[in-house]
């Protein structure tokens, strides 16, 4: 994720302060130098930079603390207040009946966009199509109907007309029944009156509810320049930055279109449709600096069950709290992770997980997790039904036949049972808990207390 180097060194330098019982200017300058050094780095703006470390300085050393909240939980806050304001607000997305019209250059990814927000939409109960008016662009029809087709939504194209205008015109009668449209339109390579005169004309036709442009998080401290072109120029009401799983000139993207008087609506996180999140500076400052975002957490959990659920609405989760837990309780959970996403990005919004336990992993962590997972499934298509209703049973010869019928290695399978005996354990666990106890626990993740914590921060958390 974007800025993550800025995560990790803050949640080290803040680690320094541990057990002190005042702060020093020495350790405000050190702060102070570790967010000034990676957001530079970001590609963010040396005034800006200058700019933000000044009012953390200022907070840090003028501000006293309420009482029992530690130095160094202070200035994590006073950090915290601070990296929000600098990035600024969230674009205003109702979940309600709109026509979105999308905007911007070559290579920006619009048409990603369109699904990736189409399929968002979807997730919330509307029902949302994509109307693709890009004629300029070689494959353009091509690939937003493969990405319709992956985000499951409905989709509008006509690659044998020349004319923007009437596909738009034409997109709209066909879609009438949809809750949301989204225009894609085409790019240039820079935007010129031609491109503009078109995206008017099109909008003349279509009259959005909104426009957003979406910008490249590559572009760095560039994006302003682009937004404040595009805003001069059709107007627009707010931002998608795409590509941030990989560029170090995000924050100079983030930081760019505060600088207009644009904001940002939604952040695209990766490849697939489901790589998209909308933006929410809390949330996205507090995953930066190792405190988990439980609300998004939450958000997939439920999705991934309720996906999970529309393929065997026999099975439900509370059933593995009672009784015995099989193996195919073992392999709906599996998949239910899957459809969570990629598994670094879940641990980011388990508090204290994307901090300190995360930055001690070796890099290819996650990659070996997943490729374990996926071996588990190859297993598990090879057990009988006995065995998957009480894998207890599978002795050393049946765990060379699963081997050998799977493919996988014998030290696999027993990994596999490993695991099996672990979530029955601790699920019984959950199971001989009290209410209080489980309000206690959730109370703990959601301030990210205990050993697992966001650097310890414990009970003095204080947001």
């Amino acid at each position: 994720m974007v800025l993550d180097d800025l995560g990790s060194s803050l949640r080290s330098t803040l680690d320094n302060l541990r057990g002190k019982s005042r702060i020093s200017e020495e350790d405000v300058d050190e702060i102070v130098k570790e967010i000034q050094r990676s957001l530079i780095q970001a590609d963010v703006d040396i005034a800006l930079v200058q700019e933000l470390s000044d009012n953390i300085r200022i907070r840090s050393l003028d501000e006293e603390p309420p009482a029992g909240t530690s130095p160094r939980d202070w200035v994590l806050r006073i950090v915290y207040e601070e990296l929000v304001e600098f990035i600024g607000e969230s674009t205003e997305v109702p979940l309600e009946g709109q026509t979105i019209m999308l905007a911007g250059l070559y290579g920006s990814g619009k048409t990603t966009t369109a699904a990736k927000m189409a399929w968002w939409f979807s997730k919330k109960g509307l029902r949302p199509a994509i109307i693709q008016t890009d004629t300029d662009r070689p494959g353009a029809y091509d690939q937003a109907k493969q990405m319709a087709k992956n985000a499951e939504v409905d989709f509008y194209g006509d690659p044998n007309e020349d004319d923007p205008v009437a596909i738009a015109r034409d997109g709209l009668a066909a879609t009438a029944d949809s809750d949301v449209r989204i225009v894609d339109t085409a790019g240039r390579d820079g935007l010129n009156q031609e491109l503009i005169e078109q995206i008017e004309r099109i909008a003349a036709t279509v009259n959005p509810d909104r426009n957003l442009l979406i910008l490249d998080a590559a572009m760095g401290q560039s994006a302003k320049e682009q937004a404040q072109e595009f805003e001069a120029s059709i107007g627009i009401d707010g931002v998608a930055i795409t590509k941030l799983d990989g560029t170090a000139k995000g924050g100079g993207a983030l930081a760019a279109v505060n600088e207009t008087d644009s904001t940002i609506a939604f952040l695209g996180t990766g490849e697939t449709v489901k790589d998209i999140e909308r933006f929410e500076p809390s949330s996205f400052v507090s995953r930066l600096l190792g405190m988990g975002d439980i609300e998004q957490l939450a958000e997939r959990v439920e999705r991934a069950m309720e996906e999970t659920q529309d393929e065997d609405e026999e099975w439900e989760p509370e059933d593995m709290l009672e009784g015995q837990f099989t193996l195919h309780d073992l392999q709906k959970q599996m998949e239910a992770m899957n459809r969570m996403g990629p598994l670094d990005q879940v641990m980011d919004m388990i508090p204290g997980m994307g901090g300190g336990l995360m930055d001690e992993l070796p890099d290819n962590a996650m990659d070996i997790t997943e490729e374990r997972m996926r071996d588990f499934e190859v297993i598990m298509g090879s057990m009988t039904e006995a065995e998957m209703e009480n894998p207890r049973m599978v002795g050393a010869s049946r765990t060379k036949r699963i081997a050998r019928g799977s493919g996988k290695s014998k030290e696999r399978v027993r990994e596999l049972l490993q695991q099996h005996k672990m979530m029955d354990q601790t699920l019984k666990q959950f199971g001989n808990m009290g209410e209080a106890d489980m309000e206690r626990m959730m109370q703990q993740m959601q301030q990210g207390g205990g050993p697992g914590g966001p650097g310890g921060m414990g009970g003095g958390n204080p947001f």
